[in-house]
């Protein structure tokens, strides 16, 4: 069995789930979920990004979601759509939030699973992406597997 470990920062929406179940055609997948949940963290970093996108209203609501502890709850609800989608699609899937320092559970949970590969599946964030500063960029220098970069779609 093909083992991915996806890190996600929204609910994967259809076009998402069909294309991480069949990038590996009809070998068996399982996948490892890890849910980043909004924080005020990179508040300023998502609102560079909106702008530079041309998506004004995004920038605009970036004060309106919820942060730290109220932000959990979302991204549980998030992760188990996700986790529900892939299994719907014929993944086993099981899942975490990752609260603090995603990249390093991103490794601690290639190395305890044995992945064979890691998908980060978000949304733009060109600023960080510029800097080389994105998860997908930390990742390849720690995980010592594969890590491939998809943009995440909305529905």
């Amino acid at each position: 069995m093909f083992t991915t470990v996806l890190m996600i920062e929204k609910p994967l929406v259809p076009t998402d789930v069909e294309l991480v179940t069949s990038l590996h055609g009809d070998e068996p997948i399982s996948f490892v979920v890890l849910m980043q949940p909004q924080g005020d963290q990179d508040r300023l970093l998502r609102a560079l990004d909106d702008v530079a996108l041309g998506e004004l209203d995004e920038a605009v609501r970036e004060g309106q979601e919820p942060e730290g502890h109220a932000a959990l709850q979302p991204a549980e609800r998030a992760l188990q759509h996700s986790l529900e989608a892939l299994r719907a699609a014929g993944g086993q899937a099981v899942g975490q939030i990752t609260e603090k320092h995603p990249v390093d559970t991103l490794r601690s949970v290639v190395e305890e699973t044995g992945a064979d590969e890691v998908i980060v599946l978000t949304r733009p964030h060109l600023v960080e992406e510029f800097f080389h500063r994105d998860w997908t960029s930390r990742a390849r220098h720690k995980v010592g597997v594969p890590v491939l970069k998809l943009y995440a779609h909305t529905e």
